[in-house]
């Protein structure tokens, strides 16, 4: 861990933030739910499950959605992994529809500039004109399409075209922009510039939409998406793939000078797999595995032990625990895997039916807008894949063509008594991890609810700096953790998400009722129940 200050020392972040300001947010509650970080896009899902579709015909619902009411987060340009618990079963599977480099990708065009790492010690050296981080360079062969397409084929009972007609209708709708989105889209503005289509969507007349003075918000069209979403629901999902809408991808991608091909595409197919699994005080956690954050959690976890188990909210003893478990964990993690460095803009969302069935699914396109590149031909929205990969040759997670990179994708489900538990999850990089452990610790360990765990001031730990603690911690706890180890107390502001942005959804075995929760602080993120 790399730490400016020493045991002992505390700083505090938060002299511009008003410590008297609360915010609660409350669960949803039904027989099956959807919680996503937007609402509109959960209350999509939320549909599916109320004209008789399962958890999984809801989330693949919600996928093809949140990216036409979201698309800085994710999209049908982007990748991710989906845990599913399927009831009749009693049995956890993986979807990794995870980024693979292009075949054909030169690494002469990342050639390092020899200046310093982007920002801290486990950052990667920077490249020349940032080929890894912006622009078509950074783009790697997409998997969000196969994989909704391999999970509604394997899990779901609903057809492609009707989980489609969600997203054509959003898209066709055009994306509301409020306070919060115009926030978003100005952060990403000075890259949003440089490429021509994405500079006309979402900087019309050079500016980003602003809400009006009577409350009214823009309305965004997001270029050809609704078209091509059109397309992919009539022809089928191997049309991105190996048809129409393959040509157009590769023709606009190569025009740019990205080097994926026809080939790549082609070749690209999502894969069912096993989870990683264990067991935690009677659960069992079921998360991603591979080159994921699967295996660190399940590392954290194995380091704190039993120090964590007892009622109610953790006290200091057990938020010590896990700081000291996630700061090894970690270590080893960067020290062996490498890392995947990124300011990670990523969704993740969960579905619970009546039947039991559960998925966590968390989807990306990497940085905030991803490449920041809108294919003119389809209104596709980019992801940024490459800079997953350290792009320093020799290293663990060295970019390599054809590789898979390293990833922080978090997406979990758990089970206890052979039943779903809960599905869980988040976005925000190297912070989803910390979020999720403690998250899960609080359920399991400590038998708080859902809406009370969500509630919880918590720390984050992810390998670098000091313990960043929110500044709403019990005084006690922060005394403890700083006496052993460097804290920094920081706030939780709405943007950015300063303890990772997760959601839960969770199910009483006992009576069916599904409660869903997400983070307190995101607020476009809620959740629809029936």
């Amino acid at each position: 861990m790399v730490a400016a200050t020493k045991p002992g020392t505390r700083i505090d972040m938060s002299e511009n933030f008003n410590r008297n300001q609360r915010i609660i947010k409350h669960a949803v509650r039904g027989r099956g739910a959807v919680v996503a970080q937007n609402t509109l896009a959960a209350q999509m899902g939320a549909r599916t499950l109320a004209r008789g579709g399962n958890a999984i015909d809801a989330a693949v619902t919600t996928a093809m959605a949140i990216g036409c009411v979201e698309p800085w987060m994710s999209g049908i340009g982007g990748v991710g992994y989906m845990a599913v618990w399927i009831a009749r079963e009693r049995k956890a599977y993986i979807v990794d529809y995870g980024a693979v480099a292009a075949r054909g990708l030169d690494l002469k065009n990342y050639a390092l500039t020899g200046g310093k790492a982007i920002s801290d010690l486990f950052g990667w050296p920077p490249v020349v004109n940032d080929n890894n981080v912006m622009g078509y360079h950074s783009i790697a062969v997409p998997g969000q399409v196969d994989g909704m397409a391999t999970a509604l084929k394997r899990f779901g009972t609903w057809d492609w075209k009707q989980v489609m007609e969600a997203g054509i209708e959003l898209a066709e709708r055009g994306m509301s922009c409020d306070w919060y989105g115009t926030t978003m889209i100005t952060t990403g503005a000075a890259a949003l510039n440089k490429y021509e289509t994405s500079r006309a969507t979402y900087l019309p007349g050079g500016f980003p939409p602003v809400i009006d003075w009577e409350g009214n918000p823009p309305r965004i069209k997001l270029g050809n998406l609704a078209n091509t979403l059109k397309r992919l629901r009539d022809a089928g999902p191997r049309d991105y793939y190996e048809g129409q809408i393959a040509k157009d991808l590769v023709a606009d991608l190569n025009a740019g000078g990205s080097a994926i091909s026809l080939e790549d595409l082609a070749n690209y197919h999502a894969r069912v797999v096993e989870p990683v699994e264990f067991q935690r005080n009677g659960a069992t956690v079921h998360t991603v595995p591979y080159l994921t954050a699967g295996p660190t959690m399940k590392r954290a976890f194995e380091l704190i032990g039993d120090r964590t188990i007892g009622p109610g909210a953790p006290d200091a003893a057990a938020f010590m625990a896990v700081a000291e478990g996630l700061h090894t964990a970690y270590e080893e993690r960067l020290r062996t895997m490498g890392d995947a460095h990124t300011d990670s803009c990523t969704t993740h969302f969960n579905a619970v039916d009546a039947e039991g069935n559960m998925v966590a699914l968390t989807q990306t396109l990497l940085s905030l807008f991803g490449s920041r590149v809108m294919l003119p031909k389809t209104g596709i929205l980019m992801n940024n894949g490459i800079m997953w990969f350290d792009p320093e040759q020799g290293k663990p997670n060295s970019l390599t063509p054809g590789k898979r990179p390293l990833c922080n994708i978090c997406a979990t489900v758990v089970s206890k008594n052979g039943e779903g538990w809960f599905a869980i999850g988040a976005s925000g990089g190297r912070r989803i991890v910390p979020a999720i452990t403690q998250l899960i610790m609080m359920q399991t360990d400590r038998g708080m609810d859902v809406e009370a765990a969500f509630h919880q001031p918590r720390i984050d730990v992810s390998g670098v700096g000091p313990v960043r603690a929110n500044w709403d911690l019990d005084e006690d706890i922060k005394r403890a953790i700083s006496k052993k180890m460097p804290l920094v107390e920081v706030p939780n502001p709405i943007y950015p998400l300063n303890f990772a942005n997760p959601s839960c959804i969770r199910r009483d075995p006992m009576t069916g009722t599904v409660t869903g929760m997400n983070e307190v602080m995101s607020p476009w993120a809620g959740g629809a129940a029936v």
